[in-house]
């Protein structure tokens, strides 16, 4: 039994309630050709009923490989970019004490090859030399840019630390089952490795050991947070009108009323990442076509703040769904104060909780009246099982979202287009002629 809520009373003051409820139809049809494997993009619904369908087996591995790690070492570098890396650094960062890298945590996990700062490469290459690191390679080809350059980079600086034979047991790649350059080098080189599903694309693997390795390597229960997917996805398919069918008719009636750019906000900073990950699954499935809702995400109250003037002034395309938290994991009064110039005296004794759940409400309110439809995902806590339900929950709406729009939700043809022109202004061998071309667009 699911226990997010979704509601979506605030949006009837812009879209009529007969309107959306005219969207339902297509949205459980959608929903239908998604279950079914009947939808475009049909060859990447791996991840549909990927909950229920990992083996107690499995999940013992992936356990038993991170105790592996954490008994040799103290920090893990995780090379990935996108969803190879995005999926675990949400649920890591939701679950993590908020300053636990400010002391002696007793594992650390970073990340790497999502980006390529050479600063950042520096700094993480100082940090690691007196540190007994592992490393976990994320990568389908072992080719991809930015991952490859970080995994050449800190697989150097570990054989070089404590030997070749040593390395080898402390990297762990998940990759292609039988092809490409990642799995003939663990091959060769006789790393533990995992599988990424041919039926998986990135930003849907979470639950794949692309992301239940490095949660259980950060000390994190992999097996709740299965389970939490699996409550999920056994409601959903099962369900009709579920609530994932009811937030992909929403945001499509919205859009279609002309408001095109979604604001995914949270009250609770560790909520962050999951933005993240969510910018990355929606506007990487949906934005293709000359279609597509915008992504777009706000941490509050600190983005009240900045981004909060133009939520509730600024041009009315907005529609905002709130991720709200029911129930802090700790308890925190505010104490009294003997001089009060702060003039806070009136919320002595009460929760900080209390006062954030007022902002969220007076938030909520405010951008309504200012013009901006309001959705609100309600989670009882912030846990294992909790964040498995809610990332499952995205998933299959995005899969409804994309079908409803007859677009293919499951590829990205459009992330092509810079790879080529950095290939040929770096003279990638086989790209002599995007060289030519675009070096005299160049001098122009």
């Amino acid at each position: 039994m699911n226990t997010i809520k979704f509601e979506s009373d605030k949006i009837y003051g812009f879209v009529e309630k007969e309107c959306v409820a005219g969207y339902l139809p297509k949205a459980n049809a959608a929903m239908e050709q998604v279950k079914n494997g009947t939808c475009k993009g049909n060859d990447f619904l791996g991840w549909v009923n990927l909950p229920s369908s990992i083996t107690e087996e499995t999940l013992n591995d992936i356990v038993e490989t991170a105790n592996n790690l954490r008994a040799r070492t103290n920090v893990v570098v995780v090379i990935g970019i996108g969803g190879s890396y995005l999926g675990a650094k949400a649920v890591i960062e939701a679950l993590s004490n908020s300053f636990a890298y400010y002391d002696n945590a007793p594992m650390k996990v970073l990340f790497a090859g999502h980006n390529i700062g050479e600063d950042y490469y520096h700094e993480l290459v100082s940090y690691l030399a007196d540190k007994e690191f592992g490393i976990c390679v994320i990568s389908k080809s072992g080719t991809t840019t930015e991952p490859a350059i970080g995994f050449r980079l800190l697989k150097e600086l570990l054989e070089a630390k404590v030997g070749k034979e040593e390395a080898g047991k402390r990297i762990v790649a998940i990759t292609d089952e039988s092809k490409g350059a990642l799995r003939t080098l663990a091959n060769n080189e006789g790393y533990k490795t995992f599988v990424i599903p041919d039926n998986v694309g990135g930003r849907f693997s979470v639950l794949t050991p692309v992301g239940l390795l490095p949660i259980a390597i950060a000390g994190f229960d992999i097996k709740a947070f299965v389970k939490g997917a699996k409550d999920m996805e056994e409601y959903c398919l099962n369900t009709p009108d579920n609530i994932a069918v009811q937030y992909a008719a929403c945001r499509n009636a919205l859009n279609d009323k002309g408001y095109g750019v979604e604001v995914l906000a949270n009250f609770n900073h560790k909520l962050h990442y999951v933005t993240e990950w969510w910018k990355q699954l929606y506007g990487e499935s949906e934005g293709k076509d000359g279609q597509g809702i915008f992504p777009a995400g706000c941490d509050f109250t600190t983005d009240l703040h900045s981004m909060g003037q133009y939520i509730q002034d600024g041009v009315r395309m907005l529609m905002e769904t709130v991720i709200s938290v029911e129930n802090p994991n700790y308890k925190v009064l505010i104490p009294t104060d003997t001089d009060n110039l702060d003039k806070l005296n009136f919320l002595a004794g009460k929760n900080v909780d209390y006062v954030n759940k007022m902002a969220e409400l007076g938030t909520q309110l405010a951008h309504v009246d200012g013009g901006v439809p309001n959705m609100r995902i309600v989670m009882p806590n912030i846990s294992e099982q909790t964040i498995g339900e809610l990332l499952y929950f995205f998933e299959l709406g995005c899969g409804i979202s994309g079908t409803m729009c007859d677009i293919n939700t499951f590829d990205q043809p459009g992330v092509e287009a810079y790879k080529k022109n950095m290939f040929a202004l770096l003279d990638k061998p086989g790209y002599e002629e995007e060289s030519k071309a675009i070096r005299a667009k160049l001098n122009k």
